[in-house]
């Protein structure tokens, strides 16, 4: 049975004091959110071409869905080079999925911030963008904390929930990849979320483990 919400928001927060130090991820077991027992729903951003989108832009795929920032010093990058070295190993597989980088930081991640920033990661990698208001409804919707706070030069960094999520075509959350995992185990889970039960012999990759306790899917060459 697939952990509740608020499950997900304890494991948040093991994984938060796990990565301590990083200066980029925090989530706090008590953090609130309008829809607690239901991770995901409708939001309006724009793409990196201004174009509008919608809930409906992440169904009729799987999607794997990203929160952070351009300036993280750690874990944004390192989260998205495990994605993107896994869809990569993963070729054809993985334009079966919604990948979205979903930006908290309207202030300084621009579209072209973005795009300049994205040209390091796979290009199947997509982002979204909002104003300050809108990056707000959608991660209060996807169960996403974060938190602005300033640093010693005046500037300032965010600290932010540090999982991916996972989420069947219909828009239903179905596991997630914790920080850290490795590319090989985030690969399994990937192409466990894009063919469902069709990974190895023997079923797919538990997409709701972060130990690799309950793995029956081994990367592919």
């Amino acid at each position: 049975m697939a952990p509740s919400p608020l499950a997900l928001i304890a494991s948040a927060a093991l994984i938060a004091a796990v990565a301590a130090g990083t200066g980029a991820i925090v989530v706090q077991q008590g953090s609130q959110f309008s829809h607690p027992r239901r991770v995901g729903g409708p939001f309006t951003m724009s793409d990196l071409d201004g174009r509008p989108v919608s809930r409906a832009d992440l169904l009729g795929k799987p999607t794997a869905l990203f929160f952070g920032f351009t300036h993280c010093p750690e874990v944004c990058p390192t989260t998205l080079a495990t994605l993107s070295g896994a869809l990569g190993r993963m070729g054809p597989t993985g334009d079966r999925l919604n990948v979205v980088f979903v930006t908290l930081d309207p202030e300084r991640d621009t579209p072209e911030t973005l795009r300049d920033y994205l040209t390091a990661f796979d290009p199947r990698i997509r982002a979204f963008v909002g104003t300050p208001d809108q990056v707000a409804r959608m991660a209060d919707a996807y169960h996403v904390a974060y938190k602005r706070v300033p640093t010693r030069n005046g500037d300032y960094t965010l600290e932010h929930s540090a999982t991916v999520a996972l989420f069947d075509k219909t828009g239903r959350m179905v596991g997630e990849i914790g920080y850290g995992e490795d590319e090989a185990r985030t690969q399994s889970k990937l192409i466990t979320l894009a063919l469902p039960g069709q990974c190895a012999q023997g079923g797919g990759a538990n997409l709701w483990t972060t130990d690799g306790s309950s793995d029956a899917c081994g990367p592919r060459s």
